[in-house]
Parts: structure tokens; sequence; C-alpha cells
């Protein structure tokens, strides 16, 4: 289990090297290639009121006109030790990690991130319980009932949850629940846990059952297709010929062997909210890290879209890491492969 542990770890540190390489190619490299001049990269990062001549000089400031492979080592330098940047008359050190500093705000970009993180935390891990616990639920009762009413009607309400847009069942439960009814909060209501977490909560509601509700329906058909596939297995007719309840046989022995896809979906889906659930905070104008990175986009702000970017990596990472770990405890033979 030891080396499962440290096989892993560094196959996660070497993935984060390969995602500060990619991501500086996306911003750096590939602009290049395209035609970009430093002038046009250092647009970005003074926004659309800057002149010819403050573009020029920030271009020389950031080190556009170096080689790429300097470029990059600054870059990579930043994440590890920082960084310092020239705003004019004085020069602003940004702390380790480093994931850019705004010229329109003023401020490094990390600490703003952390700043929304809670919000984001919320959101996502507050709709992964639900959609984990009712997705498979639902999806294990369909599996054990083929063809049945409670069967159809659940597929198809899970047909409507994956082909609805966030954005229109969103604004249909605003309009339904909080304009007319008036039972739920409208957008912009978010109240940190650490103040009221029944007012938390209560803020959240609509966000989460809305985000919940298009994951919840691709994992109930997941479950579904894995507990009907599980159950036709030999070692299936195994144990219940060996008297166990059913009970055991479905949770012990069905719903674990056909948890393996769903670990896998589930740290990408976890990991990609984590990084900014965009169109649900949009929606319901929740402060998180979406809404930060629609933000940066429409201001032009470069290295907040950046720092969104290298965030929403590391969270990717990070739960994959933590389902390969899953992994070893749902099924031992994968610490053994």
């Amino acid at each position: 289990m030891v080396t499962f542990l440290i096989r892993r770890s560094v196959a996660a540190v070497f993935m984060l090297f390969v995602v500060s390489v990619a991501t500086f190619a996306i911003f750096f490299f590939i602009p290049r290639l395209a035609g970009a001049s430093a002038d046009d990269l250092a647009s970005r990062y003074v926004g659309k009121t800057a002149g010819p001549q403050q573009i020029h000089e920030m271009a020389q400031k950031l080190g556009f006109t170096d080689p790429l492979w300097v470029q990059y080592g600054r870059f990579a330098k930043g994440l590890v030790a920082g960084s310092d940047y020239s705003t004019g008359p004085v020069t602003v050190h940004c702390p380790a990690p480093c994931f850019g500093y705004s010229f329109i705000t003023q401020n490094p970009v990390l600490p703003e991130l952390l700043q929304r993180l809670p919000v984001t935390l919320s959101l996502a891990v507050g709709a992964a319980v639900l959609w984990l616990v009712f997705g498979v639920a639902t999806g294990v009762v369909s599996a054990l009932r083929p063809g049945s009413a409670f069967d159809r009607i659940a597929m198809g309400t899970a047909l409507a949850g994956v082909s609805l847009p966030i954005f229109f069942t969103g604004l249909l439960a605003l309009s339904i629940f909080a304009y007319t009814l008036r039972i739920f909060p409208g957008g912009s209501s978010y109240t940190p846990i650490t103040q009221n977490p029944a007012l938390w909560a209560y803020d959240l509601v609509l966000p989460w059952i809305t985000l919940a509700f298009l994951y919840a329906a691709g994992y109930a058909r997941l479950t579904r297709a894995g507990m009907l596939e599980t159950m036709r297995e030999d070692f299936i007719r195994t144990a219940r010929a060996k008297g166990l309840p059913e009970r055991t046989v479905v949770l012990k022995h069905g719903l674990r062997s056909a948890l393996t896809p769903i670990l896998t979906i589930f740290g990408l889906d976890l990991g990609l909210l984590l990084g900014g659930a965009v169109l649900t905070e949009s929606t319901y104008s929740l402060p998180g890290i979406g809404q930060y990175a629609v933000q940066a986009i429409t201001t032009n702000d470069l290295p907040k879209v950046l720092g969104v970017t290298l965030m929403a990596a590391i969270f990717i990472i990070v739960a994959n890491l933590v389902v390969d770990l899953m992994y070893a405890v749902v099924d031992p033979r994968v610490r053994y492969q």
C-alpha cells in the first residue's frame, strides 16, 4: 500500500509540472505561433485603456521580449518562490505560489481566488452530496427493478436532467421558487457558513438542487448500467446461494463492484467544479471562482484568467489522486497492479 501511495504521489507531482508547461504554452507560446507580438501579449495585462507606449514598456518589464525558455523559467519560479512586478515607481512582490498579478486591480491573483474559494467549495461539495446520494440510489433501485414504472420514470427524468442546461433550469427555479412563490432567496444571496450555518444552507438550496439535478441524472444512468452488469455475475449468484441477505448482496458485493467508474467520473466532476462552476455561479450571481473568471474575461484581465486555469488544473490533479487512493480502498486488487 505504501508503494502504491508513493507511486501515485510522484505521478501527481509530475502531472503538476506538465500542467505548468501546458498552461504556459496556452497563454504565451501558442499566441506567438499565431502571430502575436510581445506588445500584443502585454496588452492583455494592462487592460483596454493603455496606450501603445504603455503597452510596449509593460512588454519589456514583463520580459515578453526574452526567449520563451527564459519566460517559462520566470513563470515557474513565480509558482515556487514568488515574483516581483514593477507597477511604475514601486516594485510589488507576489509571494509564492504566485498565480499572477493583476495590473488592473493592483493585487496578486491568488489571495482573491482564496477569498472566493469558500463560495465555490460550498456550492460544489453541497451539490456533490446531493447528486451522489440521489443519483446512485436511483440507479441502484432502477437496476434492481428494470422495466418497472419507477425505472422508466427515473430514467426519463435523468434524460431530461442531462439534456437541460444549467442556465435554463437555474433561471426556471429562480422564477418559480424565488420570485413567484418566494420560498427561497433570489440570486446573489450568500452567507458564510461561519456566520450562520442555517442561512448558509438556505441561500444555497436552489444552486445545489440545480447543479445536482444535472449531475445526478448522469450518475443514475451510470450506476444503473453498472449494477445491471454486476448483478448478473457469477459471484452475485454465489453470494445469494450462500444465504446472504439481499441488502448485503446488493450493497457489499454488487454496488461495491460497480463503484469504480463512478469514482472516476466523480473525481473529474468535483475537480472541475472546484475550479469554478461558471454557469451556476453566473446564473445565481454567486461570488465564487466561476464568476471571478467571467469578470476577468470581460475586463481582459489575463493574469486572473491564468490564475483560475492553474487553480482548476491543480484541483483536478488532486481530485484524481484522491480517486486513485479510493480505488485501493474499494477494490484491493488495484494496489497490487
